[in-house]
């Protein structure tokens, strides 16, 4: 079978309605990847202890690092949550590991992170393959009960950074309990799942010059694909009616790809991945209810050349929801040539991912860190 191209993989997980940007890794893996300057190397200038924490609801421990910018003292403290993916207390990929470079600035400059492997990678118990955006919520604000045990920890500053899928869990997790101090969504979504989805479609297309009819042709079908899931109940019934209305409209998939061997695997994984329980509860979910009942600051930090969370029109949803809301502490912040990943670009495409030796931006990292300080002093 032939490989597809990183390109056709992309426009190939875009379609079936990924949130975030999943890249083949076995893919990848042939790539040279470059060096990574960033990547912080030891001895390091804090302390750091790879901790385990449970979530009695799922009956699992969860394994990670917490950084401390010393051993003695009560700190301010950030949780970092992944995006979508299988991802390691790093989030490793393509050679990079973001979540090792943010916490590794964040400690150096007085504020305690708590970063960990999802449920069902690594060193952490559960099955990620059955768990959706709201047990990942649950993880994250087990999270955030561990770290009030410790004595390091300022139990009223404790906060939660979410990048992509974790920006939606933030206000998730925020909406729901008070021992949230902050949140910083990281190109977090500020609309419903099914409109996102085909907002991210038309982005990628535009991205590869796809002509304008083509585009409105596959929104209006694929919107027909989201409301299959969103109405669904039964998730026999769905695969049933996901994979006669797909063979219906095989034209939008075939718009995407080069080959047929590619067209066939395209179908089989929009229909496994349409009625995945993840994909279903991300279809049905509308952040904009969480963030109207976000009472604690908000940053919300997006690229400009973002076309998985397009920060105009997601911009506009954290507004209008944290208005309704009565929330007047939030700040929108939109950082020029800025890609999904927070990555310095010329495009905002997928190639740049793994090319750039960037892993994530130093005006990123600013932004952040003064953010979390003044709310923290204040």
């Amino acid at each position: 079978m032939k490989t597809p191209s990183p390109f056709e993989f992309a426009a190939i997980i875009l379609t079936i309605g990924a949130f975030v940007f999943f890249l083949d890794r076995s893919v990848l893996s042939k790539k040279t990847v470059n060096l990574r300057p960033q990547e912080p190397k030891p001895p390091f200038p804090y302390y750091q202890e790879n901790i385990t924490f449970e979530n009695p609801k799922a009956g699992i421990k969860l394994a990670g690092t917490l950084t401390l910018p010393s051993r003695e003292g009560n700190f301010p403290a950030v949780i970092l949550i992944s995006g979508g993916g299988p991802n390691d207390r790093n989030v490793e990929s393509m050679g990079h590991k973001p979540f090792l470079v943010i916490a590794d600035h964040l400690t150096r400059n007085g504020i305690a992170v708590l970063r960990f492997d999802d449920r069902g990678v690594k060193q952490s118990q559960g099955d990620y393959k059955s768990a959706t955006s709201a047990d990942f919520a649950d993880d994250a604000e087990s999270a955030i009960r561990y770290l009030k045990t410790r004595r390091e920890i300022n139990p009223a500053q404790i906060g939660l950074a979410g990048h992509s899928e974790g920006g939606m869990i933030a206000p998730m997790v925020a909406a729901r309990t008070t021992d949230v101090a902050f949140i910083i969504m990281l190109a977090g979504p500020g609309m419903p799942g099914d409109s996102s989805i085909l907002l991210q479609m038309a982005a990628f297309q535009r991205v590869r010059k796809h002509p304008e009819g083509r585009i409105r042709h596959s929104q209006v079908v694929f919107a027909g694909a989201l409301k299959i899931v969103k109405e669904s109940t039964d998730r026999t019934v769905l695969r049933h009616n996901l994979k006669r209305y797909i063979n219906a409209n095989l034209d939008s998939l075939s718009a995407f790809i080069s080959d047929s061997t590619s067209l066939a695997r395209a179908r089989t994984l929009v229909i496994d991945n349409f009625s995945s329980a993840w994909t279903q509860f991300l279809v049905k979910c509308d952040p904009v209810l969480s963030l109207e009942k976000v009472n604690c600051p908000i940053l919300a930090l997006n690229g400009a050349k973002d076309y998985q969370v397009p920060p105009k029109e997601h911009f506009n949803g954290i507004l209008r929801a944290t208005r309704k809301g009565g929330n007047k502490n939030v700040k929108l912040v939109e950082l020029p040539d800025l890609n999904h990943l927070f990555q310095k670009c010329k495009t905002g495409g997928p190639e740049e991912y793994f090319k750039t030796k960037e892993t994530f931006s130093p005006l990123a990292l600013t932004e952040m860190t003064n953010w979390i300080l003044q709310i923290t002093h204040s």
